[in-house]
């Protein structure tokens, strides 16, 4: 409180900070790019980090400069940029050497993270389960191990002579070896959880359903359509990699069940480290029967191309390139009539839905069986009657089935998986399985 000139005592009036209600952290983008000056992804990425983004350079230049990614004419104009704009931190576009983080940071007087950083601190803030968080700590620690920098050097050994030694083991070579120590312990930690997933995973396989994972983009709209294919609640956020974790529910389809996984998104210049340290998990997507490649519909052509692509790479690098695959157009709901029909003439194979509306879902479950429908063998089973529990089992499998009562037994015909087909070939009609046509 304060005494006015009337003697009266009034409120005191704190002058209002100009930078108050400001962003913790300001990010400057910066990119060396062959190309145009497209950095809305990055952008993005910088936005679910829960970063401000407050201003953006983009130098043309066919590779980024091999000591400090930039030009030094290029810095010189970022500095008093991002000093004019209050950024704190500079974000860069691609991932960087050590070398080059370590000569842009000494330039700009800035903290410089790159595209892989921002990656795996959002990784890290969506991760929930055990199995996740270990992932990404993994792909952290293989990320920084190289990065590390020593601080403690007066530790450091200093030569040959008297008085000259240090203790041995300078503290970077240290901090390196308990690294690689922890990297050592979470491969096997994360393999102890593959073996308990593989065990899961073959009580499903014992059980001969169809098994179909989701992948695709990050943001595509997988979760959504998970449930609404399934009718699961399955978390939705309109925000990159919110879905870490596989989520696997059963669906149906003219009584036949499947088994729809959910997997992790992709992304273009997708973090090496992420791949491989969520080998687990991309299991899911490596040993299905069907993958539905989900893409963004609504997204401009060139953008959606470069989704697809960026998802192609990965699918490759895990070894499920020729996996069947069935095109997902989603977000239908979004686009106008135009859009509707140039996807129809450049992508004629997929099938536009909206996961959100349910358009197009009834179409999509009719590929989903049709894909299956060729690998499934027909049957002429005669089961006795005790046999009840292997004729429900035939109904699990199967959906649909064509029976009829005898005084033998129930007739049974029908079209199952090929392993089923000879795990019943004693009851066939023939004695045999029939060979599939």
């Amino acid at each position: 409180m304060q005494r006015s000139r009337n003697g009266r005592t009034a409120e005191s009036r704190v002058p209002a900070d100009p930078r108050a209600g400001r962003a913790k952290q300001r990010a400057f983008m910066v990119a060396a790019l062959p190309e145009g000056d497209d950095l809305s992804e990055l952008r993005e990425l910088l936005r679910t980090a829960g970063v401000a983004v407050v201003g953006q350079v983009v130098q043309h230049r066919e590779h980024p400069h091999p000591n400090s990614y930039l030009g030094p004419g290029k810095i010189a104009e970022v500095k008093e940029l991002a000093r004019r704009a209050d950024a704190n931190v500079i974000a860069c576009d691609d991932e960087l050497s050590p070398r080059q983080e370590r000569n842009l940071e000494k330039e700009l007087d800035l903290p410089v993270v790159d595209r892989t950083t921002v990656i795996l601190d959002i990784f890290a803030g969506h991760a929930h389960s055990a199995e996740g968080k270990l992932q990404v700590e993994l792909a952290q620690l293989q990320y920084n191990l190289a990065r590390m920098r020593g601080l403690w050097t007066h530790l450091e050994r200093l030569g040959a002579g008297v008085g000259t030694r240090g203790p041995g083991e300078s503290q970077i070579e240290t901090d390196r070896r308990l690294a690689r120590d922890r990297i050592a312990a979470l491969r096997r930690r994360l393999g102890q959880l593959k073996s308990s997933r593989a065990v899961m995973r073959a009580e499903r396989e014992r059980a001969d359903l169809p098994q179909v994972a989701l992948a695709g983009y990050t943001n595509a709209g997988k979760s959504t359509l998970l449930n609404g294919l399934t009718g699961a609640q399955v978390g939705v956020r309109d925000r990159l990699f919110h879905t870490l974790d596989p989520n696997t529910r059963a669906l149906r389809i003219r009584g036949r069940p499947y088994l729809m996984t959910d997997t992790v998104g992709f992304i273009r210049k997708l973090p090496h480290q992420l791949v491989e340290a969520f080998g687990a998990t991309l299991d899911e997507t490596r040993l299905a029967d069907l993958i539905l490649h989900v893409v963004d519909a609504s997204a401009p052509e060139d953008d959606m191309v470069e989704m697809l692509r960026a998802v192609d790479e990965v699918l490759e690098e895990i070894g499920v390139g020729d996996q069947p695959r069935l095109l997902v157009l989603n977000k239908a709901d979004v686009i106008d009539a135009d859009r509707r029909e140039e996807l129809r003439f450049r992508h004629p194979e997929g099938v536009l839905v909206s996961a959100l509306t349910g358009e197009g879902l009834p179409a999509l479950a009719d590929r989903i069986e049709e894909a299956f429908r060729a690998t499934l063998r027909p049957v002429d089973l005669l089961l006795p009657f005790e046999e009840g529990g292997r004729l429900a089992e035939l109904h699990d499998v199967a959906g649909d089935l064509d029976r009829t009562d005898t005084a033998e037994g129930v007739r049974v015909r029908g079209r199952v998986p090929a392993t089923v087909a000879e795990r019943y070939a004693r009851f066939s009609v023939n004695g045999a399985a029939p060979a599939s046509p």
